[in-house]
Parts: C-alpha cells; sequence; structure tokens
C-alpha cells in the first residue's frame, strides 16, 4: 500500500485506514463482532493502519479496544480517537476513559473533535505529547459550514493532524484548506470520502466508466476514494465500514496510479451529480 509522510516527523502512514461510526457501535454477541475483526484483519493484511475512532462514536472505542486485545494486533494499529466535551478536566477524564476502552497506554493520535473547546483542551494535548502519552495531536471537522473556523484554528496553532470532509461532490476544501495544511505542514485525515454515503449510493446503479481501468478501479469506492487521494495534500482517507467485503474494496484504493489532472476533470463532469 502507498505511504505519505506525516509532515511533523517524516513517518509513512498507509493512506486507506478505517472510520469506525456507526460500523462498530456494537454489542459483544459473537455473530456482530465476527465480522469487524475480519475488517481489522483485512486492514492489517494489507499494511494499513489507521482506525479512527471517537468517545461519540457509542461503542465503537471498546469495540476495537477488544478486537485488537483479542488478536494480539495493537502494534499493528495507528489508533486515532478524539476528546469531545468541555473543560479541562471533562477532557482529562474523557481521554483517560478512552486509554482504558481501547487498552492501550498511548494513543497514536489524540484529536479536538469538531473544535470543541479547542482552547481548553490544547495544553493537556502539548503536554500529554511531551510525555509520551500520545504520539500527535490534531483537530477535526466534518462539515462546510465549519471550514471559515477550521481555518482560522488551523492558522492560531500548530498542530500535527487535521480531518476533515472531502469528496468528488464535497470539493470546497481545495480552495483554501488543503493548500493551507500543504502549506502548514499538517497532516490530513479525510472523513466523508464518499460524501457522506450519498454519492456512492447514487452511483450504485451506474455502470462504472470504462476509463476506470486507466487507474486501476474495478468499482465506485475504489473510484471515489482515489479521487480524494489524488490530492498531494491528503495523507489518509478513512471510509467507515463493518462489512469485511467492502473493507476489502475499500483497501484497493491505496494501490497502484491516481488520476491525472485531466482525469480530476473528467471525473467533476461526469460524476459530481
Amino acid at each position: 500500500m502507498h505511504r505519505r509522510k506525516i509532515p511533523v516527523s517524516g513517518e509513512l502512514l498507509p493512506v486507506v485506514g478505517l472510520g469506525t461510526w456507526r460500523t462498530f457501535d456494537v454489542g459483544a454477541r459473537p455473530e456482530d463482532r465476527a465480522p469487524l475483526a475480519e475488517v481489522l484483519r483485512l486492514l492489517f493484511s494489507a499494511n494499513a493502519s489507521v482506525i479512527d475512532s471517537s468517545p461519540m462514536y457509542g461503542a465503537a472505542e471498546g469495540v476495537v479496544g477488544d478486537l485488537l486485545a483479542a488478536a494480539g494486533t495493537r502494534d499493528k494499529a495507528f489508533i486515532a480517537t478524539k476528546v469531545w466535551t468541555s473543560g479541562r478536566d471533562s477532557g482529562i477524564a474523557q481521554m483517560q476513559a478512552s486509554m482504558r476502552l481501547l487498552r492501550t497506554d498511548r494513543i497514536d493520535l489524540m484529536q479536538i473533535h469538531n473544535l470543541v473547546d479547542w482552547r481548553s483542551h490544547l495544553p493537556t494535548l502539548r503536554s500529554w505529547k511531551a510525555e509520551g502519552r500520545i504520539r500527535y495531536l490534531g483537530i477535526t471537522h466534518y462539515t462546510p459550514s465549519a471550514h471559515d473556523e477550521l481555518e482560522r484554528v488551523m492558522r492560531a496553532e500548530k498542530w500535527d493532524f487535521v480531518q476533515l470532509n472531502y469528496a468528488l461532490d464535497d470539493r470546497a476544501v481545495e480552495q483554501r484548506l488543503l493548500p493551507l495544511a500543504a502549506e502548514r505542514g499538517i497532516a490530513v485525515i479525510v472523513n466523508q470520502p464518499f460524501g457522506g454515503g450519498g454519492l456512492l449510493r447514487k452511483l450504485s446503479s451506474r455502470k462504472l466508466p470504462g476509463w476506470a481501468a486507466e487507474i486501476g478501479v474495478t468499482s465506485w469506492a475504489q473510484l471515489l476514494l482515489k479521487f480524494v487521494l489524488a490530492n498531494p495534500a491528503v495523507t489518509c482517507v478513512i471510509p467507515g465500514t463493518g462489512k469485511p467485503e467492502h473493507m476489502k474494496d475499500n483497501l484497493q484504493a491505496g494501490f497502484g496510479t491516481y488520476p491525472d489532472a485531466a482525469l480530476l476533470k473528467r471525473m467533476v463532469a461526469e460524476i459530481a451529480i
């Protein structure tokens, strides 16, 4: 799988990861967890590693922690989670809870979810990074209406990562945020690469265009992910799934070639409906 540099460290990160919103919010029944264990196995078998979660994702953090512990694969995972509360003490308590649920004493990436009370949490994140409790710190959002604020925060402080929404039918970040991330040396994780799922559903009834073969694409999901990864400012994309067949398909976007400028224009013209 292709890897891209995290600017602040030079560490190489696999370009396709896994989101856990909704998909990993399950109970303890073996029949519910078995497909998720297979999703993680497929992720690691492709030499991918990024697993993104949050306290707001229901049981997801605990499910991820349990499955990694059961398989003995914590060392293969780049765990990203979030702090999503107001107040310094509340943030510390929530992050400590995340570590317990994820069964780890070090989080690879701790992000301030949707910029909630980021000024209160940033000093804690910096302290924890210095202590080795987290490796990287970042901020997130998922909606275009927050882009102005996200830009201000990206300019105001030094961040290792930013997570934001980007898809073939949701390209606003191309104008300011992706160039700003590249300029300031901020790694970019992309959420909602399928347009929140809506675009992929719309395309599912259409025949894949013949030119998709030029970049080794065999599904609409791969095409949409390769569109996102064609932007060099993007470090990793995290499509969410709890289905092994979808995970296997998504991972293929991390291999082969990506669209050039001409093909990107064609994609926008023919597909961005």
